[in-house]
């Protein structure tokens, strides 16, 4: 049964239109037969008449124009727009993508396949100062390998990613292929010496101020693996070590280390780090961990100008403690903290991580050690070896722009 509301309505005739004059269908087809169509021809309209009477109802029913208004019921007054949806508009152009080329494919290629080579780890000075008493004028019996030798052999160990054990073997062995009269040390008194052993980051010789980039990294201890965190999620019984950096900008040469536990803020490394470079520093760049009383006086003390962006919420504090940092508050007031960055060569910073991603690759991002004390012998070892292979040769890219 029809509804009330569903029941069509009857339009008011204007006062000179002629009235329309209603028959039933017996009547139409009476009509339709006299002018002469035939039946199957009547069936044929009535079928397409109902057809275009369905399309009507869910157009009326679904359509919507552009701007969300229903379209109105068919047999209004205006018509229904064309369904069709107007067509996206064309994306902006994208910017012509940089690529980068070397200079000095070459001489690159050679220094990769130099890394590897036995012999830059067991040159003739490793030879001669294998042997040597490291506690003169101690009680007790002395020494019998040099720090040269331990830190050699841990070298390997390092490169390689050997066990204490296995490393052992493979110096007697690799010995044994040169012919050289050396014993090599045990396992335990690589162990025993790699907890106190001073190493030496080795490093070009340079003139003039350097540009110094600090970060920090965080190798991990013991723990989990990516599979068994995304499945399980991350458990109690995992740790790491946070290693500090501090880079010079110019060659990609790691100038100072230390490792720390994951506790110890990046800002509390910062004055350590810059009094462990000898050599006069230009520029100390660094994120805005590093934005503290410390950090600004340690560099003021190296006579360094500060590239670090201060916080959001920083005002100028005109005490004499923060003189460059107040400087770069009034710069970033009157040219915006993308422009100040550029000025001061702050991008330069970045350089911290592509250091320390090659250091991962190399040497993994995992300790082997257990303990704190060799746990940072064995940081130390990993930048040395990796500033020797820096040495040997790094990329000389320039930007090429594709459009």
């Amino acid at each position: 049964m029809a509804r009330p509301h569903d029941r069509p309505r009857a339009a008011a005739a204007p006062p000179d239109a002629t009235p329309v004059v209603r028959k039933s269908r017996a009547e139409a087809i009476a009509s339709l037969l006299a002018n002469g169509l035939t039946l199957a021809e009547i069936q044929e309209e009535e079928e397409r008449a109902a057809a275009l009477n369905a399309i009507a109802r869910v157009r009326a029913r679904y359509w919507r124009n552009p701007d969300h208004e229903p379209v109105k019921r068919a047999g209004a007054s205006a018509t229904a727009p064309d369904p069709t949806p107007p067509p996206d508009p064309a994306p902006p152009a994208d910017p012509p993508a940089t690529r980068y080329r070397l200079r000095n494919w070459r001489a690159y290629t050679q220094a990769l396949k130099q890394r590897a080579s036995l012999t830059l780890w067991v040159d003739e000075a490793a030879i001669a100062q294998w042997y040597g008493n490291t506690r003169p004028g101690q009680v007790g019996h002395p020494t019998v390998y040099s720090h040269l030798a331990i830190q050699t052999v841990l070298t390997l160990k390092t490169v390689f990613r050997l066990p204490l054990r296995q490393v052992e073997g493979f110096a007697r062995s690799l010995f044994d292929l040169l012919g050289l009269p050396l014993v090599v040390p045990e396992y335990s008194t690589l162990s025993r010496r790699g907890r106190t052993l001073p190493v030496a980051l080795l490093r070009q010789t340079r003139t003039g101020g350097m540009h110094v980039v600090i970060d920090s990294t965080g190798l991990k201890v013991f723990g989990e693996g990516e599979w068994k965190t995304r499945q399980h999620g991350v458990s109690k019984r995992r740790t790491w070590r946070k290693l500090h950096l501090a880079i010079d900008e110019s060659t990609g040469e790691i100038v100072a280390a230390v490792t720390t536990e994951r506790s110890v803020g990046d800002c509390e490394m910062l004055p350590t780090l810059v009094a462990a470079i000898p050599d006069p520093i230009q520029q100390v760049s660094a994120d805005g961990a590093y934005d503290t009383i410390a950090c600004h006086q340690a560099i003021a003390e190296r006579e360094a100008v500060p590239a670090i962006p201060p916080r959001s919420t920083a005002v100028i504090a005109d005490t004499g403690e923060w003189d460059a940092r107040d400087a770069a508050v009034e710069r970033i007031a009157a040219v915006g903290m993308a422009q100040w960055k550029v000025e001061m060569g702050y991008h330069r910073r970045s350089l911290a991580e592509t250091t320390m991603f090659r250091l991962k690759t190399v040497f993994g991002d995992r300790l082997s050690s257990r303990r704190l004390e060799r746990q940072q012998v064995e940081g130390r070892i990993r930048c040395a070896a990796l500033n020797r292979m820096t040495s040997l040769g790094m990329p000389d890219s320039y930007a090429v722009s594709i459009g």
